[in-house]
């Protein structure tokens, strides 16, 4: 009997449905919107639902990679302009909308591009992240404001991924965790694995849901020139929740002083927020840290294995 070949490996959970390339992002662009027509088009960021492309130098395209990504993206499109003049940094405010066609499926939109580079990209030292982290609270501050969800959140899911529910977080963080184990680029730690065990064991915070970015990791905050808060970006996770599903990137992004400043600005985090804030962040950053070892991305990685380190650091 001959022996059937192996199954080929499943397909990376990030890999794109549709590419868009330079090349058809230009001829969208210039199709929909014949003031951009010529304009020069340039790869700006991948991640795993979007492509974004700078347009003309100054506007920022994005165009959905996954079928998944659409009501994320149709949820920016409806939400982000209202609450844009309410927030104290800069968030994406799309301007450019255009509907599925026959030249690309999905909806994609532009805005006025935002400067600024990735806290993960820029890496600098905790000790000199408190300046940044000040800014940061006093923007969650003002999007987690309950008269803000009651004027603009109407329509928006609740949670749908469940991210501030410890014990669902906890069950999807160990297989990341292990695939990095595999990946060779991290070593289990007791620490981590203990919050983890506390973490099945904890309910979700009980307070009303806000309006929250839903995905705020170390790609999507930028910085300016001075390392201070320069803008807030990629809000296809835009939903009602409990505010802990933000109040992750305390965790993940800051230690010591910084995180301190924070939520300084912030306000008080009950025992049980910080509880689900602190599981999100270990979840977040194993699954960032996962995509980067997998797509060759160094800065990244050390990043997200450093928030590994801070969710479970006082």
């Amino acid at each position: 009997m001959t022996t059937p070949p192996p199954a080929p490996p499943p397909a990376p959970e990030w890999e794109a449905e549709h590419e868009v390339t330079e090349e058809a992002a230009a001829a969208l662009v210039g199709a929909r919107f014949p003031g951009l027509a010529g304009a020069p088009v340039e790869a700006l960021a991948t991640g795993w639902d979007n492509t974004v492309f700078l347009v003309g130098g100054e506007w920022a395209f994005r165009f959905p990679r996954r079928r998944i990504a659409v009501p994320g993206v149709e949820r920016e499109i409806a939400v982000l302009p209202a609450i844009a003049p309410r927030l104290p940094l800069p968030i994406p405010e799309p301007c450019f909308i255009a509907g599925p066609s026959k030249e690309f499926p999905w909806p994609f939109w532009g805005a006025r591009m935002i400067p600024g580079r990735e806290l993960a990209e820029v890496r600098p030292p905790d000790e000199d992240r408190a300046a940044l982290a000040e800014g940061v609270g006093a923007f969650l501050r003002a999007l987690h404001d309950p008269a803000l969800a009651a004027e603009a959140g109407e329509g928006l899911p609740l949670d749908p991924m469940k991210r501030a529910d410890p014990a669902v977080r906890a069950a999807r963080t160990h297989p990341r965790l292990d695939s990095l184990v595999r990946l060779g680029v991290w070593e289990r730690d007791a620490a981590v694995m203990d919050l983890l065990a506390g973490a099945r064991r904890q309910d979700a915070p009980d307070g009303g849901p806000v309006i929250v970015h839903g995905d705020l990791h170390v790609r999507h905050l930028l910085l300016d020139r001075d390392g201070r808060a320069a803008g807030v970006i990629d809000w296809g996770d835009l939903c009602r929740a409990d505010p802990a599903v933000d109040l992750s990137i305390a965790y993940a992004g800051f230690a010591g002083p910084a995180r301190a400043a924070l939520l300084a600005a912030y306000g008080p985090v009950p025992p049980e927020r910080e509880a689900a804030a602190r599981v999100l962040a270990l979840n977040l950053s194993a699954t960032l840290a996962e995509w980067a070892a997998s797509t060759g991305r160094a800065a990244l990685l050390a990043e997200a294995l450093a928030g590994i380190g801070r969710a479970v650091a006082d």
